[in-house]
């Protein structure tokens, strides 16, 4: 894969709008969106509370780092990987080699509005959300920073984080193919 077939990986908190935003972003660029957490469910054969339930994080984040490396490697494609893909450093690795990282960073109160009522959360407990992931902020931002690319999100809707996005990567060294200009 060269530098110009780099996968744009989108990392951040669970809430942080991923997945969504990933889709208009590939969408976009004229791209294949893949979910990590969805292939991961596909590989593994269950569900990903099934897998914690059942054997634990320690296999689910195996499973995930595997899964992971596989789509890097494969194609070009926007990439949103699980909340703690990242804090894997050989997650990292690999999409420093292969990828564009971009962190979709939120706020606290944002993420809580998003998550609180979802289910299939293995790291949330009901009624300490807000705390879960206040914790989960203070260990995992400071490696999130390391991201190619920040967008802060929140209240903005999912086209103007796009555009956000899209205002960021044109700002970059990194050749991704041409940008639409709407």
């Amino acid at each position: 894969m060269t530098n110009n077939q780099k996968v744009l990986v989108l990392i951040g908190l669970m809430g942080a709008g991923k997945t969504s935003v990933g889709r208009k972003l590939a969408e976009h660029l004229n791209m294949r969106f893949v979910d990590a957490d969805e292939e991961i469910v596909r590989a593994a054969g269950c569900s990903i509370p099934e897998i914690f339930e059942s054997y634990g994080e320690p296999v689910f984040r195996d499973v995930e780092e595997r899964v992971i490396k596989r789509l890097l490697a494969r194609e070009k494609c926007v990439l949103a990987t699980g909340g703690g893909a990242y804090m894997n450093p050989e997650i990292r690795d690999a999409i420093s080699r292969y990828g564009f990282c971009i962190w979709l960073k939120t706020s606290l109160d944002i993420l809580v509005k998003r998550t609180e009522k979802r289910t299939g959360r293995p790291l949330l407990k009901p009624g300490k959300t807000r705390e879960i992931l206040s914790d989960l902020m203070d260990k995992r931002y400071p490696v999130y920073a390391q991201a190619d690319l920040t967008v802060e999100t929140g209240v903005e809707t999912v086209d103007q984080t796009l555009d956000a996005i899209l205002d960021g990567l044109k700002h970059q060294t990194l050749m991704i193919g041409d940008l639409k200009d709407d």
